[in-house]
């Protein structure tokens, strides 16, 4: 039951607001399976499979609102629920920016949804973990690994009559690869949506070459240089990543309120303005192929700035353009206060690139550091969104046009937007963290010191 289809979870939401006698109620109904399996030292050290249905209803009386949430679904349960928020909402103070809840929605047609991952059995995990960790063994590299796959559903709907149904999959995937004497690391990353486009052993063997390149690392001095950047290091599946966290603070009313990059001193936004390189192009689309994600928002839609099961249709919204700011993304209560369109915030984004692989953005790099990926991402400056990291997994110097050999990591401090201003080059742009990034070649990155670790 933990994975119902559009009908059946439309007779579940109808028969719960049947019960209600607030001013305004809403239903959010989800579920699904997840497994996972982990493994370090060679050897798996844990998996599973769980399974939840939850279903969690909003009451409102004028702008005083409450939340109930349940997992049983009986009539008396769901009932109960409805008085249970209703209850709460009587006794909740009043939100001054509550927004009446939307009416019916005109959603894109897009199926996150793939039945090859919703098949995924535990011998599928077993298997993924053996072609990862199987030519690790022969080459006596040392890996650690996990892998976790989903599959479910998000419902909502209200007494205004909306309703709105999203399934989806997805496959994360990333191992890290250490030699024999611990000096040497190599890190992968992979997810997608549809499990026959994983291969855990083609990454894998990537993260090896990495682990037994970066063996005997040299210390160069911190410094400005030009650096390649591949996708891990721009998007990493958290929201500390620099790419991410540029797109994360894209909130008109963080700009308006002079919080954010986009603010323009003495007041206004930075709306229109050139900010970056003109190859810099950036938008949102939920129905690419590549990346599909939900047509709503709050089903795996708003990523980037809490948008909300309240609804709102996603669609295709150009971010930036040539390095032109194009659109922010509004909450309902601000677009309303300033008169626009609700832009909800995005649910994946794709940076425009070029034709150049990796590799032919080394042969082109007179003298330059290749980065793997970089972690510990902390902010430092929210207005000019300056962040501070750490290299890992696989730092290279190059020199005329190949990499020489392996360097210790380096501490940085950089803003994703001076980066996008000192852009050299582009590559073909791939899937990583749900999003279409492209490997990038910046001039003058600041490298500030030195760290020791591998």
């Amino acid at each position: 039951m933990a994975i119902l289809t559009k009908a059946e979870a439309k007779k579940i939401i109808d028969k719960v607001l049947s019960y209600a006698k607030a001013d305004e109620t809403s239903v959010s109904l989800t579920g699904g399976r997840r497994g996972n399996i982990r493994y370090a030292r060679n050897a798996v050290s844990t998996s599973g499979e769980s399974t939840n249905l939850s279903l969690a209803v909003t009451a409102v009386f004028g702008k005083k609102s409450g939340t109930a949430t349940i997992n049983e679904f009986d009539d008396a349960a769901l009932e109960k629920t409805v008085r249970r928020a209703e209850e709460i909402a009587r006794l909740a103070p009043e939100n001054s920016e509550y927004m009446p809840m939307l009416g019916p929605q005109t959603y894109l047609p897009i199926d996150p949804f793939s039945r090859n991952t919703e098949n995924i059995t535990p011998d599928y995990r077993a298997q993924a973990a053996f072609d990862s960790l199987d030519p690790c063994r022969k080459q006596n590299l040392t890996a650690a690994g996990y892998m976790e796959d989903s599959t479910g559903f998000t419902a909502i709907g209200n007494s205004k009559e909306l309703f709105a149904y999203n399934r989806e999959t997805s496959v994360e995937f990333s191992v890290t690869v250490r030699t024999a004497d611990g000096m040497g690391s190599g890190y992968a990353t992979r997810d997608v949506t549809d499990t026959s486009k994983l291969n855990t052993r083609e990454a894998t063997e990537i993260a090896m070459q990495k682990a037994q390149a970066s063996v005997g690392a040299r210390a160069i001095e911190p410094g400005k240089y030009t650096v390649i950047l591949e996708p891990a290091a721009l998007v990493a599946n958290t929201d500390a990543s620099l790419l991410l966290a540029m797109m994360g603070s894209m909130d008109a009313r963080n700009a308006e309120e002079g919080r954010s990059f986009l603010s323009k001193k003495g007041g206004g936004t930075r709306l229109g303005e050139k900010l970056m390189d003109e190859r810099v192009t950036i938008y949102s689309d939920p129905t690419n192929p590549e990346i599909p994600t939900s047509p709503f928002g709050g089903g795996g839609g708003g990523r980037f700035g809490g948008g909300g099961a309240d609804g709102r249709p996603q669609e295709k919204i150009t971010w930036i353009e040539k390095g032109v700011i194009k659109n922010m993304y509004y909450s309902r209560y601000w677009a309303d206060k300033k008169g626009v369109k609700a832009t909800p915030p995005p649910a994946n984004f794709i940076m425009e690139g070029g034709t150049q692989s990796l590799a032919d953005m080394i042969k082109s790099t007179e003298k330059g550091i290749l980065v793997t990926r970089f972690w510990y991402i902390r902010p430092v400056d929210p207005q000019t969104l300056l962040y501070t990291g750490l290299t890992r997994d696989g730092t290279f110097y190059i020199e005329n046009g190949q990499i020489k050999f392996p360097v210790k990591n380096f501490r940085f401090n950089e803003s994703p937007i001076i980066m996008l201003n000192n852009l050299e080059a582009m590559g073909k742009p791939v899937r990583i963290g749900g999003n279409l990034v492209p490997p990038l070649k910046i001039r003058d990155f600041t490298f500030t010191s030195l760290s020791d670790a591998v």
